[in-house]
């Protein structure tokens, strides 16, 4: 069984490096996973998505609070 099934992350910084690699991981033990970068997560979104993961990406920078009022 997959420990995250059932569970959504969202996973800042996940354009490349860390970020991208915890998506993938937090993907494959069964998470719904929401990839968030100022740089454009969405072709990681939709590498996880073409595996069967259920993955979406967002461009926003945490630093700047407009982006939260979405």
């Amino acid at each position: 069984m997959r420990r995250l099934e059932g569970t959504v992350a969202l996973i800042s910084g996940a354009a490349g490096g860390i970020g991208a690699a915890t998506a993938r991981r937090f993907a494959a033990e069964g998470a719904a996973v929401v990839l968030k970068d100022v740089a454009d997560p969405r072709p990681q979104a939709e590498e996880l998505t073409a595996t069967g993961a259920q993955a979406a990406g967002v461009v926003a920078d945490d630093a700047d609070e407009r982006g939260w009022a979405a």
